[in-house]
């Protein structure tokens, strides 16, 4: 018996060897460069349906093999061909063993298996022995197919079909190209039915665009002159003209999907790296208990407290689940870029919202504008969006949009130094014009003149803020900035109170009156107003360090680096920004309309995280004690925790089934936890 181990070793040995002089032997031959035009993409999908190919082989034989060894049971001539079989067999799990052991050097769940099968095969239980390599090519087969297919439905919600030719407009006329061939600046014709294969601005036209694959609303939206439109979104009614600014690997619809594949590799939530550390920590004492009950039990009892051990099935099932959770909040139009961000939901007690355009609507209007001076309202509103030209602040986007409805000319400045958080400086004609709040006029040691404070203080009241306009150190004129609350804010408010936050708050650059005007209309617990970019991030270490787990909600720069600070950081700036958004998730839409739901799909992860930890140990729990109590048998085992493995991915798939049930039941690819 000891010498069909040694047989194994052996050729194990001897393919290494083989395989090692293969591959130097390639090295010496000439190489040929891979084509740069093969995408990472298809070679990705190429290594995985070449592993799903060597698994299914590995499937096949490991039956065989149990066979085999059965027969070897009665009929013993055929003692070298089961052999020869099972070591065939055996190779990747040898492989993988001494991966752990000697190159990662580290005994893990690998490793005690190993030496399980080893003594199960030393033993002369060979038909158990060929079971337990199977159930792992099993596993490895279900793993691999889980994880691509839960992969592929995760980026499925973000494809759809590309055309491989595009109309052009090209002096006046309509030419077919291929897709690849559009260059920036190109005028392309989308007509009803098609997909639209780039992203741009629709320079003339009308159409009504399902953007679900973005933003997770199943209702179209109408489209028009000046709008910008996405690569991926389908065309329901009209015939637009689009200019295009971004085409291929530079649309937003794939970076969203290079977002996703880059998330598979942060799929291990704290809890799975919790329970794996757990498991990791129990290797060593657990072979000291095998080892220590091998008087008491046997070599028998020895290999089955081996196998009662949960690493190996911990580490390949949770992962699973948060793939899957990942791939429902892609139906809803919500991106996330790390699966501990969707955990660390469940834990927050506190949400931060920055006020301006993420609690207010994103695009503030102009309202008064009060003239000091001799200047008139056209010149204060050409100063104020000459200044802002460059910005991309909602108030700055205010400001310009007026300019554009009153068809001012904007000239060119000359130079400009932007402070974040206080105002702006340019120089003008010889002049200097500065743009800012009260307070940087304040800093800049600009006077208000008496009777404009207090028109501001009665504005402050009503809610609203101001832009100072100032030329050559003088207050020339004043930009009242009118903001609306989101019509979605108050039933998400009162959604995240019936979620458990305990605490819910504004934290804004704003003055006083307006925040805290905001923060009772909508029964905030507290408000912070006069916040600079730097200090909102100390804001939310104060809170850290007083106990709580806080989610920041913003929508612009200024608030990057309090989300770098936060638990969790989402932000609602959409589609436009996926390259450079720094918040773990993203809301699509650019509204907070899937807050609530996002909270629910962190919930129902936890529940199934619970739910695997729960179906990893019972089992091992089970085998542990069968073998003093029961007296189990290594058959027994190695069912009992085959039998795991599946109903592990049984409920790590459970997400999946949801959106596919969901899908057959209306059409709709939406999935709303509120409803299930």
């Amino acid at each position: 018996m000891l010498l069909d181990v040694g047989i194994v070793f052996a050729a194990y040995t001897g393919v290494k060897l083989f395989k090692k002089y293969r591959e130097n032997n390639k090295s010496k031959s000439i190489s040929v460069k891979p084509d740069k035009q093969l995408q990472a993409a298809a070679l990705e999908e190429a290594a995985v349906n070449e592993t799903k190919k060597q698994q299914q082989h590995y499937l096949k034989m490991s039956a065989v093999s149990a066979g085999l060894a059965a027969i070897r049971n009665i009929y013993t001539p055929i003692a070298p061909l089961s052999l020869g079989v099972f070591t065939y067999t055996a190779i990747p799990k040898v492989r993988r063993f001494e991966k752990s052991l000697i190159k990662e050097r580290k005994i893990d769940g690998y490793v005690l298996y190993f030496f399980a099968d080893t003594l199960t095969l030393a033993l002369g239980y060979y038909f158990t022995a060929a079971v337990a390599v199977g159930l792992y090519h099993v596993g490895e087969t279900i793993i691999t197919n889980a994880r691509d297919n839960s992969k592929k439905m995760l980026l499925d919600v973000f494809e759809q079909q590309q055309p491989s030719k595009v109309w052009v407009l090209k002096d006046n006329a309509e030419i077919e190209m291929p897709l690849e061939a559009i260059a920036i600046n190109d005028i392309i014709l989308v007509n009803a039915g098609d997909v639209v294969p780039v992203d741009g601005i629709i320079m003339d036209g009308m159409a009504t665009i399902d953007q679900h694959t973005l933003t997770g609303e199943s209702q179209p939206a109408e489209k028009g002159r000046g709008d910008k439109i996405f690569a991926g979104t389908g065309m329901v009614t009209g015939r637009i003209f689009v200019k295009v600014e971004k085409s291929g690997a530079d649309t937003t619809l794939s970076q969203i999907s290079q977002v996703l594949s880059r998330s598979n590799d942060f799929v291990k939530t704290n809890q799975q790296l919790k329970g794996e550390k757990w498991a990791d920590t129990a290797i060593l004492p657990m072979l000291g208990i095998a080892g220590l009950s091998l008087p008491i039990l046997g070599p028998v009892g020895t290999v089955v407290i081996l196998n009662s051990h949960i690493s190996g099935l911990i580490r390949v099932i949770a992962p699973l689940g948060t793939l899957n959770y990942l791939s429902v909040a892609s139906h809803q139009g919500i991106l996330i870029k790390d699966g501990r961000a969707l955990e660390g939901l469940n834990k927050v007690d506190t949400v931060l919202f920055d006020k301006t355009g993420t609690l207010t609507d994103e695009q503030p209007k102009v309202g008064r504008i009060i003239l000091c001076n001799k200047y008139g309202e056209e010149e204060i509103l050409t100063y104020a969006a000459a200044a802002e030209r460059q910005l991309t602040h909602p108030i700055a986007k205010a400001i310009l949009k007026k300019a554009e409805e009153a068809n001012l000319t904007l000239p060119n400045i000359e130079d400009s130094n932007y402070k974040i958080g206080y105002g702006i400086t340019v120089n003008l004609d010889n002049q200097i014009i500065q743009v800012g709040s009260t307070r940087f006029m304040t800093m800049e040691r600009i006077a208000l003149p008496s009777n404009l404070e207090e028109e501001i203080a009665r504005s402050h009241r009503d809610g609203n803020s101001w832009v100072m306009v100032a030329v050559n150190n003088k207050i020339s004129g004043a930009i009242e900035i009118q903001t609306t609350v989101r019509p979605e804010v108050t039933h998400i408010i009162n959604g995240l109170r019936q979620r458990g936050i305990k605490h819910i708050a504004i934290v804004s650059g704003d003055h006083k009156q307006p925040t805290q005007k905001l923060a009772e209309s909508l029964s905030m617990d507290s408000y912070f107003y006069d916040i600079l970019p730097e200090n909102k991030a100390k804001l939310v270490e104060q809170l850290q360090k007083e106990g709580k787990t806080v989610c920041f909600v913003g929508d612009g720069i200024n608030d990057a680096i309090a989300m770098k600070k936060a638990n969790v950081s989402i932000s609602l700036r959409g589609a436009t920004s996926i390259a450079t958004d720094v918040a773990q998730v993203v809301l699509m839409d650019g509204s907070l309309s899937h807050l609530c739901n996002l909270f629910d799909i962190s919930k129902d992860l936890d529940a199934n995280l619970q739910r695997t930890l729960m179906i990893n140990t019972v089992p091992g729990v089970i085998i542990f004690g069968g073998a003093f109590l029961l007296h189990f048998g290594i058959l027994t085992a190695v069912t009992i925790s085959g039998a795991s493995l599946l109903v592990g991915v049984g409920n790590a798939m459970l997400p999946l089934r949801q959106i596919v049930n969901k899908k057959s039941q209306s059409g709709s690819p939406n999935l709303s936890f509120s409803e299930k």
